[in-house]
């Protein structure tokens, strides 16, 4: 089967949020909000196809062949087999975040996250009325790393209860190693503190990096740990709404569950219970031919942004999102963003958004056709290349 990964879609009539300020201005070239701009594979558009074609729109239920299809996955591809009745159906990963927020947590309880990360894990922390707890991440060797030293003491100073990890790391790319792994994970045990890993870019690991999903490092994980992922970041269909928890300590689930039916969060849309099962029963070859696409991408990226301007490009190991560091020019974050925005005509997530770590930092999402990214870096290299002293 031969996929199309050249062509642009025409996303301008659909009501797109990642295309939207485009609608006003034809130059802007999107390449933020992580979706891709690629067309599904056959199964999935006549899946949708299918069910546009029912009579009757009603209240569906989750077959167990959904279930079959999302453990298969998770056993095939990652190596990590669990029980059915460990498996929890939310409506998505940021919904599951409150829920296991409110689940394991009181107002006024400390929860860490590492900076820079995904915006919801502090906006969620703190619209909860938790004290958000934060543990920078430092870059060695051009990566993402964690300092455990000053991670466990802050753990212990502040009387964390719960930890939200992301694992691929977003928006660094980080695919965090087996033993890094082990080491978070017997630092939380010890301490008894509670973690939510939010995997939902696992299946895009990149240029040779393993995913290796919290739970499968050490059996004694499953016991602290609520696993969260979804088909829709990896097979491009996040606005049909489903993911899962994997929860092995009955306990847990239990809090968990009882929450999610408090927020009345337990109804799935019935789009997102057909495009999961059919991401995870025919989406395999499709997902193998848009990997070298993203890395591909990726290298563009990097060869022209490192050879022609001071930018420097965070090589991600996973996902197709680019953590882009400005610090090298003399300009504020602000006028940076004016630059992009108004100069460049690029339109980039914003890296405070991630934290206070990403002041001069922006994220570019490489899941675009590749006249798209080489059209992204010519613009980038005309305004800041001419910047190189």
């Amino acid at each position: 089967m031969t996929y199309d990964f050249k062509t642009l879609p025409n996303r301008l009539d659909q009501h797109s949020e990642k295309w939207r300020l485009t609608e006003n201005n034809p130059e802007l070239l999107q390449l933020w909000v992580a979706d891709m701009d690629f067309q599904p594979f056959p199964e999935m558009r006549q899946a949708i196809v299918d069910y546009g074609q029912r009579q009757i729109f009603g209240y569906n239920y989750a077959s167990e062949s959904l279930f079959e299809s999302i453990m298969d996955w998770e056993k095939d591809q990652h190596g990590y087999c669990f029980d059915r009745q460990a498996l929890v159906l939310v409506e998505g990963v940021v919904p599951a975040l409150s829920i296991a927020v409110q689940a394991f947590t009181a107002e006024g309880d400390a929860v860490m996250i590492n900076t820079p990360v995904y915006p919801p894990f502090a906006r969620t922390i703190r619209l909860n009325h938790r004290r958000l707890i934060s543990q920078p991440l430092s870059v060695v060797n051009d990566q993402f790393t964690l300092d455990f030293q000053a991670l466990e003491q802050k753990i212990v100073e502040e009387g964390v209860k719960l930890y939200i990890f992301c694992n691929p790391h977003n928006p660094g790319g980080r695919v965090w190693s087996h033993q890094e792994l082990l080491e978070l994970g017997a630092i939380c045990q010890k301490h008894g503190v509670i973690l939510v890993s939010d995997e939902i870019h696992q299946d895009l690991t990149l240029f040779g990096h393993e995913h290796h999903s919290f739970n499968t490092v050490s059996p004694n994980h499953k016991e602290f740990s609520v696993i969260l992922s979804s088909a829709t970041k990896t097979f491009n269909i996040a606005g049909t709404k489903n993911s899962f928890a994997i929860i092995e300590n009955p306990q847990l689930r239990k809090a968990f569950t009882k929450r999610q039916l408090a927020n009345n969060q337990h109804e799935i849309p019935s789009l997102g219970l057909i495009t999961t099962e059919v991401a995870y029963r025919h989406g395999k070859p499709w997902l193998t031919a848009l990997k070298p696409v993203l890395e591909e991408n990726i290298l563009l990226v990097q060869e022209e942004l490192s050879k022609k301007t001071n930018i420097k490009v965070l090589k991600p190991q996973g996902t197709y999102l680019i953590w882009l560091d400005f610090s090298a020019y003399e300009l504020s974050h602000q006028e940076l963003a004016e630059k992009l925005l108004e100069e460049a005509q690029l339109h980039l997530n914003d890296g405070l958004t991630f934290g206070k770590e990403g002041e001069k930092h922006f994220r570019l999402n490489a899941a675009t056709p590749q006249f798209v990214i080489k059209e992204a870096c010519r613009r980038l290299v005309e305004v800041f290349g001419c910047l190189i002293n």
